[in-house]
């Protein structure tokens, strides 16, 4: 049976230092930070340091250095949402981090292990007790970056190329180490020499060239292979290595050149204007001259997500993708975002478990929709000002 974690309330007016509530005395401790309006404080009775101390630190306010960022101690009740998030729901991610997450985490996975992911305000008393919300800046102070989104989509795909299925997805080239950076787009599919080094690598062919480039661009997805003897099955394609090009936006090509408007230049809108456009399908695609390879695992959970760049499954709505250098791998955060145009608000904890090329920034994050269609609908239209609050253990020192 799942066990909870337990606590006695005390009073809100209490100084840090009689939050213990029991009759020991303790040493003096720093004022305590606000507890948000709504959760009461729990107890310190069974050892852990009060909401708002940290051993050895100061309390709001206090900055820590990282190569990308700096994170400045706040209150709980800066963050916009607290209150209202499902807070439960990112157990599962958390749970799936901590054996990567360091040794900082460690008594707070141990603490979350325990805790009943239904029971969304004793996660949040939890989260109060143990975890110090830190606000997230560049180096210059500004507090608002971006949020975009991403997905891990589905398609209908051969084994085996036909009129129908033509564009193929190939593993990595055998000399792609021994050449770098590796040719490009255009010269993959002009050059003789570059065309024979992926002949024989291909793992499967979609119908449409737009769903591969997709498919390159969110570095994995699903397929529904239908093999040569007509047996259908669902495979996963993971990242298995790029050419060493920068990432090159069509959408922005279509827009700079004037050929779309910018509501106009999502997924379906490229469709649209390559069906309008079929003989500058080259083109368009040129324009991006990274090329992802993959490879093929087994999809035998289709509940589970694909493993993101800290070696753990992705929680749709969870799960984010962030700068290393200004949020470790496997740390809770928190979220403030206008969200998707039409969608309400995101304003949620997620924890950082994935990364990108496009990813670079200290207040930068690509949020996990899922798989699918309305994950990628709602990925697409995900791209908007971006608060992020990294929630750390108490009792330990940011890393630098």
């Amino acid at each position: 049976m799942r066990r909870r974690v337990g606590w006695t309330l005390c009073s809100l007016g209490l100084l840090a230092a009689l939050l213990g509530c029991g009759s020991n005395p303790r040493p003096a401790q720093p004022a305590a930070q606000t507890v948000p309006s709504g959760t009461q404080a729990p107890s310190t009775a069974t050892g852990p340091a009060a909401p708002g101390a940290m051993a050895g630190g100061s309390l709001e306010g206090e900055r820590a250095e990282r190569r990308g960022a700096v994170w400045v101690r706040v209150n709980w009740d800066e963050l916009p949402g607290f209150q209202q998030d499902a807070v439960g729901e990112v157990l599962p991610a958390l749970r799936a981090s901590c054996p990567r997450a360091g040794a900082a985490w460690r008594v707070a996975c141990e603490q979350a292990a325990r805790l009943d992911a239904d029971d969304h305000h004793s996660v949040r008393l939890w989260m109060v007790q143990h975890l110090s919300p830190w606000r997230i800046e560049d180096r210059g102070g500004g507090r608002e970056g971006l949020l975009t989104g991403y997905y891990e989509p589905h398609f209908e795909a051969r084994r085996h190329a036909n009129a129908e299925f033509a564009y193929p997805l190939h593993r990595p080239p055998a000399d792609l180490a021994q050449r770098r950076p590796y040719w490009t787009r255009q010269q993959l599919e002009s050059v003789r020499e570059a065309r024979a080094a992926l002949k024989g690598r291909e793992l499967a062919y979609l119908r449409d060239p737009i769903d591969a480039l997709v498919l390159q661009i969110q570095g994995s997805g699903r397929l529904t292979i239908t093999e040569a003897d007509g047996r259908r099955h669902t495979v996963r394609l993971t990242f298995a290595g790029h050419n060493d090009h920068p990432y090159g936006s069509v959408g922005r090509w279509l827009i700079e050149t004037g050929q779309l408007p910018a509501a106009q230049a999502g997924w379906p809108g490229i469709k649209a204007w390559v069906q309008r456009n079929p003989k500058r399908l080259q083109e368009l695609l040129w324009k991006n001259p990274r090329v992802v390879f993959f490879q093929e695992e087994a999809l035998t959970d289709p509940r589970v997500g694909p493993r993101g760049a800290m070696g753990v499954p992705l929680s749709p709505q969870r799960s984010i993708a962030v700068d290393p250098s200004s949020v470790p791998y496997g740390t809770a955060v928190w979220i403030h975002s206008p969200g998707p145009i039409g969608a309400p608000v995101l304003q949620r904890a997620v924890v950082a478990q994935d990364t990108g090329s496009a990813i670079v920034g200290a207040v930068r994050g690509d949020y996990f929709w899922g798989w699918g269609d309305e994950a990628g609908e709602l990925a697409g239209r995900l791209k908007g000002r971006l608060q992020m609050w990294a929630l750390w253990p108490q009792g330990q020192r940011p890393p630098p």
